[in-house]
């Protein structure tokens, strides 16, 4: 009987035991999980952030030198229009780096790198327009190097 009775008991000490760690393994994976798909997020959000900035401050180059060449004629209005197209896209990709960057200075830097490429137009002269558009730029890297580590 007192044998009966110890294997019925180490029976269920197991099963408690074993419940408890697939409960833990169950968690554990759930959370696993979680961290890859927020990851993902992120290196999506960050790179397409990168792309599309990168694309509107090559539309507010174009859009400076259109103006320069032929202030008021059909190419600037439309490089003018083009631009506005890209502020809309890189703004766009900017509040999704603020969805999910839960870092106050990497979303800091991003904003950054935003106004910078938006004031890019409002160069005076060309060496004006070179260093709005280098600033802009090591912006924009300096946001690339800060997310890196994030996502690796």
């Amino acid at each position: 009987m007192d044998a009966a009775l110890i294997a019925v008991l180490g029976t269920l000490l197991g099963s408690v035991v074993t419940h408890y760690f697939q409960g833990r393994a169950t968690v554990r994976g759930a959370e696993l999980a979680r961290a890859e798909q927020l990851r993902q997020e992120r290196i999506a959000s960050y790179s397409g952030f990168a792309s599309a900035l990168f694309d509107y401050r090559r539309s507010q180059n174009d859009r400076w030198f259109r103006a320069q060449e032929q202030p008021g004629a059909p190419v600037a209005e439309a490089a003018r229009f083009a631009s506005y197209e890209a502020r809309i896209a890189a703004r766009q990709a900017l509040a999704l780096v603020q969805l999910v960057c839960d870092v106050p200075r990497l979303r800091q830097l991003a904003e950054t790198a935003f106004e910078l490429a938006n004031c890019l137009h409002e160069a005076t002269d060309e060496e004006d327009r070179d260093r709005r558009s280098q600033r802009c730029k090591d912006a924009l890297t300096a946001f690339v190097e800060a997310a890196a580590p994030s996502v690796q």
